[in-house]
């Protein structure tokens, strides 16, 4: 996966996500919008088949990477609760 920032203001982030659909960005949109901080984020993708996601972060008061970050940071955790509650299951 590779990023191309479209957009790199102080409180707004268009990135280009090479290399992935929906699974990923959709993932990131759902966390950085549980943010406080976060007015609105997103993706749109024009055609999965011939373009890439654009991902979109709008923010307050926070560095729209630093939301992006503390999503990152925020869904390795959670998957790794739930890697270690599969592990339970044997």
């Amino acid at each position: 996966m590779e990023l191309k920032a479209a957009e790199n203001e102080k409180n707004k982030l268009k990135l280009e996500v090479i290399g992935d659909t929906h699974t990923v960005c959709n993932l990131l949109r759902h966390e950085l919008n549980e943010n406080k901080s976060v007015e609105i984020a997103g993706y749109h993708l024009e055609h999965p088949m011939v373009s890439n996601p654009v991902l979109f972060v709008d923010t307050e008061r926070e560095d729209p990477k630093k939301a992006l970050s503390g999503a990152c940071s925020s869904v390795k955790k959670k998957t790794a609760e739930l890697r270690k509650e599969l592990n339970k299951l044997k």
